[in-house]
């Protein structure tokens, strides 16, 4: 489970490359069965509360739009696999982002779900603000999991980044 309070930096995500690409690797567990969580991730009511608007389709081979709000990240993405209650593939194409690759896989642990998302085809330079950025988007999930609100995203970007900058000078 998430225990973020607001100035505290616990980082969730590992930063990795491959083929040249940034890859953005989080992981947390919730006090929550995997249907509950599954729902939080897919159901376009359900996003609106915690991660931005999502419309369309979001079943297997489906096609959605999207608008994240701590990010501002706008896009359509296509839905390439999906295995509800445990994993799903959305490939992501937006103006002014490359185009990406969300892996998002559940594990039960007990009463508790572990959740790993893998953000994939980032820009190498930018890969510390991307890491900041999904951590920030993973935390706002915890919240509103709790019954919170989400966190003010740049003040949380800011106290983020820096780690995830201190991460990125290891990727060789």
């Amino acid at each position: 489970m998430n225990t973020n309070t607001p100035g505290t930096v616990r980082i969730l995500g590992t930063l990795l490359s491959a083929d040249g690409k940034g890859i953005v690797r989080l992981e947390d567990r919730f006090d929550t069965d995997m249907d509950d969580l599954w729902s939080a991730l897919t159901d376009p009511g359900r996003l609106a509360h915690w991660l931005g608007t999502v419309e369309g389709d979001l079943r297997q081979g489906g096609e959605f739009s999207a608008h994240y709000f701590a990010s501002g990240w706008e896009g359509t993405c296509y839905v390439d696999e999906c295995q509800p209650p445990r994993r799903l593939l959305i490939l992501t194409k937006s103006s002014d982002e490359p185009d990406g690759v969300t892996e998002v896989t559940l594990t039960p642990d007990g009463d508790q779900t572990t959740l790993v998302i893998e953000d994939r085809g980032l820009p190498l330079e930018q890969i510390a603000a991307y890491g900041a950025g999904n951590q920030v988007h993973v935390e706002d999930l915890a919240a509103y999991l709790a019954g919170r609100g989400r966190c003010d995203a740049r003040v949380r970007w800011q106290e983020l980044h820096p780690a995830y900058q201190e991460l990125a000078t290891r990727l060789t």
